[in-house]
């Protein structure tokens, strides 16, 4: 059985080549891209570019599902977050034949105003074992936010999936306190590496990049770059 040191090692950097490939990292020191809470950042992430190509989302649920195998964890539902997760955790549940579920940010406002779709006439996920599929894990919150919906349903959640995270600390942080593991295909680091190693930045915006992970709100304030307030 291989290590998940050895999976996250094989398929990081294929899918890291695959994310710039297609635009779903896009990585920018010199002009920064602006996120939606003002702040000026070097790097962009949309992981539904990898919809657009078969073989990046065959990669993604194998990934998935190999550091399932190297965890020898018993998992009977696979829930994604709406609405990135939700692809990627269906693959994976058509692949490893497991109930689906997914999990809205809040819940319906209208008919039976469920938060959880999938879970079949009781409602419950009846203490079953519950993976939850996400896109992406910055700082944590909206995951975790997920993770307690599965657990005030009757799950127990305490495995997150992910493609790609920043590496924040916070997010270690956070989701120790939930007592909630995850891990992700494609690590912050990896794609730096990968991205540098393949002509796609140089050495100097590598050394930006990595000055950015640590201090993500400050980054572009020290940079020149202040940040967008809207009127």
């Amino acid at each position: 059985m291989k290590k998940l040191e050895e999976i996250t090692e094989y398929y990081g950097p294929i899918l890291a080549k695959g994310a710039f490939e297609l635009g779903a990292i896009r990585l920018s020191t010199d002009n920064p891209f602006t996120w939606v809470s003002g702040y000026r950042m070097p790097i962009y992430n949309d992981n539904r570019q990898f919809l657009a190509k078969p073989k990046y989302r065959a990669l993604i649920r194998d990934a998935f599902a190999d550091i399932l195998d190297s965890m020898d964890v018993q998992i009977d539902n696979i829930a994604g977050t709406a609405t990135a997760g939700i692809p990627h955790a269906t693959s994976l549940a058509d692949m490893i034949y497991k109930p689906l579920s997914y999990v809205r940010s809040s819940s319906k406002d209208h008919g039976l105003g469920h938060q959880i779709e999938g879970l079949g006439q009781s409602g419950s996920y009846e203490g079953k074992n519950v993976l939850l599929i996400e896109d992406l894990i910055s700082t944590g919150s909206s995951s975790l936010k997920a993770v307690e919906a599965v657990r005030n349903a009757g799950g127990v959640c305490n495995l997150c999936l992910a493609i790609f995270t920043y590496g924040f600390k916070a997010a270690e942080d956070a989701f120790a306190a939930q007592s909630c593991e995850f891990h992700t295909i494609l690590s912050y680091d990896v794609m730096v590496r990968t991205a540098e190693k393949t002509g796609y930045i140089s050495g100097e915006a590598a050394a930006a990049l990595h000055e950015w992970r640590e201090d993500p709100f400050g980054w572009g304030e020290k940079r020149g770059f202040p940040r967008e307030v809207k009127a």
